[in-house]
């Protein structure tokens, strides 16, 4: 396949990537962390600051689909005996025995909390997911633990990956940082991102994808270069 050279302003440097080679995974823009009724917003979070990628999506998804950049969505999804999960992190969220944790139903919808095939796992509306898109299912806060995200990468031919989703600095950057590990070229999509951590969790993330990881670059970028190539 013919290479398809995209050159962008980015954080530490400038860039020349492939799109021939490119994907991006949004992580975990699902219900029950962006949605107001779902599990966050259920036990007290803002969501708020958890929605603001949902705009910069919703116009550069349909633009890297119609470049063919494969869109891999990576949402926490259970399975529904939650055989795959260690005590520990279903102990993490529900500490106390008491409440609404990983697994149980929402007061209202019913919903499973981050159970795959769930409302809860699933992709808020605002970022329909079209027909071509692929979906992995995570179980940790790295999508590449006991799942099949490598493989379909490898299969994909795909070296550089594009990253955005919440939380930023949890889920988006421990996926992101197996994937550096695992030979992936990484940018991190800066206004795709975000988290209802305090605002030094996101610049602390920021700073160290730059200095150590791979790259930050804004959505913008892209938009103005893939109208203009």
């Amino acid at each position: 396949m013919a290479e398809r050279p995209l050159r962008i302003e980015a954080a530490p440097q400038r860039l020349t990537l492939d799109l021939t080679k490119t994907a991006i995974i949004v992580v975990d823009m699902q219900n029950d962390f962006c949605h107001p009724e779902g599990w966050l917003g259920h036990i007290g979070v803002d969501v708020t600051p958890a929605r603001a990628p949902i705009p910069h999506l919703a116009k550069l998804l349909p633009a890297l689909r119609k470049a063919d950049v494969p869109v891999l969505w990576l949402n926490w999804g259970n399975r529904p005996d939650r055989l795959n999960l260690p005590p520990k992190l279903l102990h993490v969220y529900k500490p106390t025995g008491i409440g609404t944790g990983i697994g149980d139903p929402l007061p209202g919808s019913g919903a499973h909390v981050l159970e795959d095939g769930s409302w809860s796992a699933a992709v808020v509306d605002e970022l329909a997911p079209e027909p071509g898109d692929i979906h992995v299912a995570k179980f940790r806060m790295s999508g590449f633990w006991d799942t099949e995200l490598d493989s379909i990468l490898r299969n994909l031919a795909v070296t550089t990956l594009l990253f955005a989703g919440v939380n930023v600095d949890q889920c988006v950057l421990g996926t992101l940082l197996d994937a550096s590990c695992l030979g992936y070229d990484c940018i991190l999509l800066e206004d795709c991102s975000a988290t209802t951590s305090p605002d030094y969790c996101f610049a602390a993330t920021v700073y160290n994808v730059k200095q150590c990881f791979g790259f930050v670059a804004q959505s913008s970028e892209f938009l103005t270069e893939a109208a203009a190539s």
